[in-house]
């Protein structure tokens, strides 16, 4: 049995799902979801690519910013990275690689967390947006769920009722549609809770409430698909074959991080944070190659992550004392 197979079973067993279930189950299923491991989703013969795969750069610039905040802490012996969403595990070897001792916690979705908090750096690339989401539309009759039913043998969403408004969500127009953010904010808080003093790092593509409001950007929503680096507005397609993201509502975030505590850096894009990290040295320890084909592939890693992936990818910072 395939994944469309059991989740139409649900669905007309139990009736329409909030599009949450339909996306938690397309993506994390333990068999049959997108994550479970049965093809590589990474690089070139995959989805798509991250940050992650544009090593060395990516993970010699998060090892030098991590060796800085442990030498603003003191170097504590008890100095962690708790990596959520690790992937392959690209970052952490690259990082180990620059910081030979240090302690490295990987945890994907589903996984056990820390027992205790720990001190030292939160590292959130690209984890916010493979949460679970709802989809909800405003309405003449206010803000309704959007959920996922069958018409025939195809998925097609259905109103499944009415909705509390959340502060969170972008005011926008009658007839539009965002996704709920209170899976983000939820998982925010309990990195916060995680933590018992350092940074959050959150690098991630979303949005502010101002850019949305003002600017008319996602005024349907954000959600997508991604199959061999193509991007579907039809989420609904092939689950567990395809990649389901939202953008991430960054101005829910730093709302929820001041109700926490925590001291909070504004969004900024990950063009503008990766050139303050690279400035002190001016990317010598970045670029360092021994030889010149070498040299170039490291510059083109770093052209991409200022360029392109820099132009589309936020960097939120957050801080516990």
């Amino acid at each position: 049995m395939d994944l469309a197979q059991i989740i139409a079973d649900e669905i007309r067993a139990d009736g329409p799902i909030p599009f949450r279930r339909f996306m938690e189950l397309a993506l994390y299923h333990p068999r049959l979801g997108y994550y479970a491991g049965r093809r590589d989703p990474f690089g070139t013969g995959g989805d798509f690519y991250t940050n992650a795969q544009l090593q060395p750069v990516f993970g010699r610039l998060l090892a030098q910013q991590i060796e800085r905040w442990r030498r603003e802490l003191g170097c504590p012996e008890d100095f962690s990275v708790l990596e959520l969403g690790p992937g392959r595990g690209e970052t952490e070897t690259q990082v180990r690689q620059s910081i030979q001792d240090i302690d490295w916690i990987g945890v994907d979705y589903g996984d056990p967390w820390p027992r205790h908090p720990l001190t030292g750096v939160v590292l959130c690339n690209e984890f916010f947006d493979a949460l679970p989401v709802d989809s909800v539309e405003r309405t003449s009759d206010g803000w309704m769920l959007r959920g996922v039913g069958l018409q025939g043998e195809r998925f097609c969403w259905q109103t499944v009722g009415p909705v509390p408004a959340d502060e969170a969500w972008p005011d926008i127009e009658r007839g539009r549609r965002t996704e709920s953010c209170d899976g983000q904010v939820a998982a925010l808080r309990r990195i916060s809770a995680a933590l018992r003093r350092g940074w959050i790092l959150v690098i991630d593509y979303g949005y502010t409430r101002t850019e949305v409001e003002r600017a008319g950007r996602f005024l349907d929503g954000s959600l997508m698909g991604y199959s061999r680096h193509r991007a579907d507005p039809d989420v609904l397609l092939e689950p567990g074959r395809r990649d389901i993201t939202a953008h991430v509502n960054f101005s829910a975030l730093e709302d929820a991080a001041r109700e926490a505590g925590l001291e909070v850096t504004p969004v900024i894009s990950q063009q503008a944070y990766l050139l303050g990290l690279g400035e002190p040295d001016s990317f010598a320890c970045a670029l360092a190659a021994e030889s010149e084909r070498e040299a170039t592939r490291l510059r083109m890693q770093l052209k991409t992550l200022l360029f392109g992936l820099g132009e589309t990818f936020r960097v939120l910072v957050l801080r516990k004392r």
